[in-house]
């Protein structure tokens, strides 16, 4: 095999690439190999062009092994990996975001990167030598693709920003940011924050961003050496005399469009999602009678057919640059209209509607036992997940109609972003010990319907009664670009129609004091800092409008949870005592949550949940576990149930499992020969813990509870020599005849 290999220092780490030795039948592939942490991506294009559809058919798969990380999967039926995990689903959107701008929008012809994890070593996270691997592999390719782009990962750790920080630094970090692009332009970006100041990201990043200048002039010194020539490739291979026949009639489209763009898209007194998308078909049907009508050949028809909506984007941006003109007459800084309501449906935990125009979310919050949180165990991390945000749309959301599949990787994504954005301001699980669960349900849908899901899930936990810190609200922002110009203008508050060529979806989430969470996708080549600068001050002015009318709903969380919402008991034991919950075989505790309905949840820190929507059993099950768990000191009394009977004395049993043992001569004032002539087994009685000795046995006393008779004098035992303990129930008293005492 002819292989090759380069590498470099970056970050603290070595990056190395090697290509010619895996997957030699592609277009291009290579093994980026950062610390221990190493990729294999292949990129391959199909050599056929798919006629009928309307969209450049770019797939980007991430596939996790779990011998990467020396894990077999825990599934006792199945050990091979299954469908994408959600993380994996995330990591693949996230690359796709990074190199898709950089294609021909034009092109329909198949292209598929595969990043498949060969090894991790759980320092060096997956996603950044992925993302480089794309961009190699690409670069290296004939695919026609106008990159190289690199990416980092920059973390605020300890209160200053790291490149490429380790995964247990990340866990701890205040900002966890994803960048793509080049020293120049922004391409992508990927973040969570713990209220991060709106002006201190953007010059983070760019500086960060300068970090990326070496990786790119890697990358090109390893195409120059062995890079393919890219094919010439125009998007539907034509020839030259149909090219000519296409651009005239898109000329004759375009003239069309311009003459009626006005009167059927501006002044429509219809302004929702459903019925732009019906007059952009207004425009493809009258688009395809002017070409029949020029007797314009079929095949030159179904080229321009699906160009008609980019055509009618085109205008619509153009407008917005030239007069800062939008669709529904708003300014390029506000907002649409707001309808905001909480607490709508009856029996669940909390519901917070949001609706900004034609998007409108409806979020149910689902409180449960700390027993239902989700179980993680993946590639890169095991442990467990006690917020969950779960995004739902269906074909109707879209005024459409469809099957239902389940969710796809955008739904996905767009759960994730709000999850991610909501989880710095949750309560701590110590003072909140609830697994929360959030779905969002998508009614509507025109534009940024995941930051109308943050929106929403926001006032749905505080309709819940979940004490958040703060209230977190989202805002789209769009871009209407000519790039060749340098003209650009950002929009706040972004519509699905204003998204077309030259755009962007820049999407941040944050609280009044600062930003939770960003995605960014652009339809350019990479946005120049100045945008990034406008597009952060645009947004915060919109976001703290959004958490002012949310406010005026619901300003905190209610005071108290739902009636219907399970309440949680906590209660802090003595870890040595868990066993004693549990019982042999899970015999105790099994034993307990079927008597009382109740869920528990141990810890081995000593803290017990116990959960229910039952208040008596609930009481009920907390006593039980306190008693089975509660230290018998000196000086308590109990009222306890005689267990047995010795010549000696009795065993009480005081607390489940504890019995301890009242000698003959502690069971009364007056004479007793034999405790079986005051008492018998099944017996309630009184009595006072007298001590605990060294062995830990439990001595009681019933006469310590009773009056002691007039005049009474109690003799000094005899002597019998040493006591004896043979066990014996309960506390191991027993086996001996008592000291002789007389009164």
């Amino acid at each position: 095999m002819d292989t090759k290999h380069w590498s470099m220092e970056w970050a603290g780490r070595t990056l190395s690439v090697e290509i010619g030795h895996f997957s030699l039948q592609v277009n291009a592939s290579c093994t980026v190999r950062y610390g221990d942490t190493v990729i294999l991506a292949t990129a391959t294009m199909s050599k056929k062009t798919r006629e009928g559809i309307d969209f450049f058919p770019l797939m980007v798969n991430f596939e996790e092994k779990l011998y990467a990380a020396g894990k077999i999967k825990g599934s006792r039926f199945i050990k091979r990996e299954g469908r994408p995990t959600e993380e994996a689903i995330l990591s693949g959107r996230l690359v796709d975001r990074s190199i898709r701008p950089l294609f021909n929008p034009e092109m329909r012809n198949d292209v598929q990167v595969i990043l498949t994890v060969l090894s991790y070593d759980g320092e060096s996270d997956p996603q950044i030598p992925s993302l480089l691997a794309a961009s190699i592999a690409l670069s290296l390719s004939d695919i026609p693709w106008a990159g190289p782009i690199a990416g980092l990962r920059l973390g605020k750790v300890g209160g200053q920003w790291k490149i490429n920080p380790s995964v247990k630094e990340r866990e701890t970090a205040e900002g966890d940011v994803v960048i793509a692009g080049t020293m120049e332009k922004l391409i992508m970006v990927e973040a969570g924050c713990r209220e991060i100041p709106d002006s201190e990201l953007p010059p983070a990043m760019q500086q960060a961003a300068r970090e990326l200048q070496p990786i790119v002039e890697f990358i090109n010194k390893i195409t120059n050496e062995a890079g393919r020539k890219k094919i010439d490739f125009a998007a539907h291979q034509t020839t030259d005399e149909k090219e000519s026949a296409i651009r005239t009639a898109e000329k004759m489209v375009k003239e069309m469009v311009a003459a009626h763009v006005d009167d059927w898209i501006f002044d429509s007194v219809k302004p929702g999602r459903a019925e732009r998308m019906a007059m952009v078909e207004r425009f493809s049907r009258a688009a395809e009678e002017l070409m029949t009508t020029k007797e314009i050949e079929s095949d030159i028809q179904k080229v321009v057919l699906g160009r008609v909506k980019m055509y009618v984007e085109d205008y619509i941006s153009q407008a917005i640059l030239d007069s800062e003109r939008r669709l529904d007459g708003r300014k390029l800084t506000d907002i649409r209209p707001l309808n905001i309501e909480v607490g709508l449906l009856p029996r669940t935990h909390g519901t917070g509607m949001f609706m900004r125009g034609d998007t409108q979310v409806l979020s149910v919050v689902t409180l449960g036992a700390p027993g239902d949180v989700q179980t993680l165990d993946t590639m890169e991390e095991e442990g467990k997940k006690r917020y969950m945000h779960h995004y739902s749309d269906s074909p109707a959301t879209y005024g459409e109609t469809g099957p239902l599949r389940g969710p796809g990787n955008r739904a996905i994504g767009h759960g994730a972003l709000a999850e991610r954005a909501l989880e710095p301001v949750l309560p701590p699980e110590t003072d909140f010990p609830y697994a929360i669960r959030v779905v969002s349900e998508v009614l509507g849908s025109n534009g940024s319907s995941s930051m109308a899901s943050t929106c929403g899930s926001t006032l749905a936990l505080m309709d819940a009664g979940v004490p958040i810190k703060k209230p977190v609200a989202g805002i789209a922002m769009g871009l209407a670009s000519d790039m060749d110009k340098g003209s650009w203008k950002v929009l706040t508050d972004l519509q699905d129609i204003e998204d077309g060529p030259g755009g962007m979806d820049f999407k941040i989430t944050g609280t009044r004091d600062g930003i939770t969470a960003i995605q960014m996708d652009t339809k350019t080549h990479g946005l120049t800092w100045d945008i990034v600068e406008q597009t952060f001050k645009q947004s915060r002015e919109a976001r703290l409008k959004i958490i002012e009318a949310m406010a005026g709903i619901l300003a905190a969380p209610r005071k108290e949870l739902s009636p219907y919402a399970p309440r949680i008991v906590t209660i802090m034991i003595n870890p040595d005592k868990i066993r004693d919950v549990i019982g042999p075989g899970g015999k105790m505790i099994n034993k307990i949550i079927a008597e009382t309905g109740v869920a528990i949840d141990i810890e081995d820190d000593g803290r017990v949940c116990v959960t229910s929507t039952d208040a008596v059993g609930m009481e009920k099950a907390v006593t039980w576990v306190k008693q089975l768990t509660h230290e018998v000191t000196a000086g308590e009394e109990y009222e306890g149930t005689v267990a047995r009977l010795e010549d000696f004395g009795a065993f009480v049993n005081i607390l489940p499992g504890q019995d301890g043992l009242v000698h003959v001569s502690e069971i009364a004032w007056q004479r007793t020969n034999r405790p079986s002539d005051v008492l018998k087994i099944g017996d309630k009685v009184k009595v006072l813990v007298k001590e605990i000795d060294n062995l830990g046995r439990i001595n009681l006393s019933m006469k310590a509870l009773l009056p002691k008779p007039e005049g009474y004098v109690e003799r000094p035992p005899m002597d019998h020599g040493p006591r004896r303990h043979s066990g014996g129930f309960g506390g191991g008293h027993g086996g001996q005849r008592p000291p002789r005492r007389d009164f």
